[in-house]
């Protein structure tokens, strides 16, 4: 059976301590589920070297909120592909809403982003997602597609196995988003699935399409169940470790029913 991909993005809600209790106590409570899910955390930037002593990269794949495509040089504040090399971070998050739609990040910087990552050895992870307006204008699947066409364009199109990609609807996530329902999230990751296949071939049904937006245990069994949701990507209802490992509990039957073990 394949394994159910599922982690969070803690944003910048824990400091060094909490993120070290966080992780040790979510990897021991997930100790028993290493044949079940691909499990993975992705804390604020000056947590990153205390969080990798903390757990083990064969259990739980740790990963960066962002990364300058930049290996060195004038970039000023920015996080070069070395540094986290150095850390040994096995994830970067690429595109996420709140870095496109507050910091102004663009299609193609995305681009540089993923293309970076992969030949640093990383796994990258494209978040992608409409707004409110962009959906009311019909035009979510347009938005969708530019931002997948554009920001897998610079890669080598034989290699894609290691892409993530992330379904975040804007008017979805944070404190006031309106979770979508399956039904709209069955049919944007039909889009994007379609659109992956237009982009590296009929292989590229191998791509693990997350769903994130207000993610909770009250729906996450029905997104799960959906027949092109390949995992979860969940935000505040993961970032207490014993509330987390009971999410992954619940979906773990939904999972093993849809895969028809």
């Amino acid at each position: 059976m394949k394994k159910i991909l599922i982690g969070t993005n803690t944003k910048m809600t824990k400091n060094i301590s909490e993120t070290k209790e966080f992780l040790a106590k979510l990897q021991t409570l997930t100790k028993d589920l290493d044949n079940e899910i691909t499990l993975f955390v992705i804390p604020s930037y000056t947590t990153l070297l205390a969080a990798r002593n903390i757990i083990d990269g064969d259990r739980i794949l740790l990963g960066a909120q962002n990364m300058s495509w930049a290996e060195t040089g004038q970039f000023t504040g920015e996080i070069s592909p070395n540094m986290l090399n150095e850390i040994g971070v096995d994830i970067v998050m690429i595109g996420h809403s709140e870095r496109r739609h507050i910091f102004g990040e663009t299609n193609n910087e995305e681009a540089l982003k993923v293309e970076s990552a992969l030949k640093h050895g990383f796994i990258p992870l494209l978040c992608i997602g409409e707004t409110s307006e962009e959906k009311m204008s019909g035009i979510a699947n347009e938005v969708l597609r530019s931002q997948l066409i554009t920001g897998f364009s610079k890669i080598d199109k034989n290699n894609f196995e290691k892409i993530i990609v992330a379904y975040e609807p804007v008017w979805a996530i944070g404190v006031n988003g309106e979770p979508a329902t399956a039904f709209y999230v069955q049919e944007k990751h039909q889009v994007i699935k379609s659109t992956l296949v237009e982009l590296f071939g009929k292989k590229a049904t191998c791509i693990d399409v997350l769903y994130g937006g207000s993610v909770n245990p009250g729906n996450a069994n029905e997104f799960l169940k959906q027949k092109s949701v390949d995992g979860l990507f969940v935000g505040r209802s993961a970032w207490n470790a014993v509330n987390f490992n009971n999410l992954i509990r619940q979906i773990i039957p939904v999972w093993k029913e849809k895969e028809g073990k």
